[in-house]
């Protein structure tokens, strides 16, 4: 039987690889700082984080495979640093035991944050990496150095695929990671400004699927993005008031504002109230440069396919629903 270590396997994304994994009959080993929300009996639970190496090691024992999921997502922290300590040195840390030990596959799961366009000025058409400098602030940047190890790790000759999910949503997001945060948030008024950009929303099951797929047949130091339905932010702000009922007014403004508010909003985050703001501007950043985004590779070379992400834009908002109230 196929052993199997999943980091990050009690966050949104990870608890359904967990229970896709399961159902496949593979023997699978959990690390994560934080419990499951809901566990399997048939999982080995490791409570711990991805920068111990000494705990790594011990997981990675009789290992065949590892699925790299761990890492600090969205915009904001109260120490920036944490970025790139728990996202590339963290990566660093797993990718370095796991070669140790001999893992027969390896996935690290990225972020398509990191895969917006350069401005038309540079001639370049493909949604080619730019440099960590390039990105828009240190949660990208991390994610990218992080990245950047996975590939140098595969043309070292270690079998590295990436797995790319663009934004997931549906059920059981207890954390709120930043899309469901993004829904809550414009659920949470009457009227609020938004910045109208491309947003690409999959059902997280899917990402799921998807994920297993990469690790089954995926190539050697490849990427592949597994993303859903691109969709303006016009469109999902209409569901939000369908959906919500009552009546909302969202408003549309310039980028300029945008950034200016998320500045704004950011800084008192930081210095004042230590909460997450309801916008970054590494966020706004990245919607400014946000492009439709395609899973043809995906499709064409694993046999991925994603379901209309509708129903389950659906089932998030009505899960919010509850949840606000």
């Amino acid at each position: 039987m196929t052993k199997i270590l999943v980091t990050g396997g009690s966050g949104f994304i990870g608890q359904h690889l967990v229970s896709t994994l399961v159902g496949r009959g593979r023997q699978v080993r959990v690390l994560d700082i934080r419990p499951p929300m809901f566990a399997l009996p048939e999982v080995d639970y490791v409570a711990g984080s991805v920068l111990d190496p000494s705990l790594i090691d011990v997981c990675l024992r009789d290992v065949d495979q590892v699925y790299h999921l761990a890492g600090l997502p969205g915009m904001w922290a109260r120490t920036k640093t944490d970025f790139h300590a728990v996202n590339c040195r963290g990566t660093k840390i797993v990718i370095s035991a796991a070669r140790k030990r001999g893992v027969a596959r390896f996935l690290h799961c990225s972020t398509e944050s990191i895969l917006f366009r350069r401005p038309p000025s540079d001639d370049v058409v493909e949604d080619s990496l730019l440099t960590a400098r390039d990105m828009p602030g240190p949660y990208t940047r991390s994610k990218m150095l992080a990245e950047q190890l996975a590939l140098q790790a595969a043309r070292s000759g270690f079998p590295v695929v990436i797995g790319t999910p663009t934004m997931p949503i549906g059920p059981h997001d207890h954390n709120l990671t930043p899309p469901t945060a993004m829904l809550r948030h414009f659920l949470g008024g009457r009227f609020q400004l938004y910045l109208d950009f491309i947003v690409n929303l999959v059902d997280v099951r899917d990402v799921a699927a998807g994920l297993v797929l990469a690790m089954e047949r995926g190539q050697a130091g490849h990427r592949y993005l597994l993303g859903g339905e691109s969709i303006p932010l016009k469109k999902i702000l209409g569901l939000v008031t369908a959906i919500g009922g009552g009546s909302r007014l969202h408003m549309p403004v310039p980028g300029g504002v945008a950034k200016a508010a998320a500045a704004v909003l950011e800084f008192i985050s930081d210095h004042v109230t230590r909460r997450p703001p309801s916008g970054t501007a590494e966020g706004v950043r990245i919607a400014l440069r946000a492009t439709d985004l395609s899973s043809k590779k995906a499709e064409r070379e694993l046999g991925y396919t994603a379901r209309p992400v509708e129903p389950a834009l659906r089932d998030t908002l009505t899960y919010l629903l509850g949840f606000k109230h």
